[in-house]
């Protein structure tokens, strides 16, 4: 049984090789469980927000959408 480096050096070594970098770390980083309380620091800025400024947000970002769609 190897250790746990050379495994992990192994194993992203055979990533790599079959993904490439980029993407070899984008397939690490969706398991990556961070160390943060997400839960946490979505209150903190998702309570802030009414109902008002969502559907405002949404229509901004429809606005900027289409402004980037005529410039095509």
């Amino acid at each position: 049984m190897m250790p746990p480096v050379e495994l992990n050096r192994k194993g992203f070594k055979a990533l790599v090789d079959a993904l490439g970098y980029a993407d070899a770390i984008r397939f690490i980083r969706q398991y990556d469980n961070g160390s943060r309380d997400y839960t946490k620091e979505r209150h903190q800025w998702l309570d802030k927000l009414t109902l008002d400024d969502i559907w405002a947000d949404i229509r901004n970002r429809q606005s900027q959408m289409d402004a980037n769609d005529e410039d095509l």
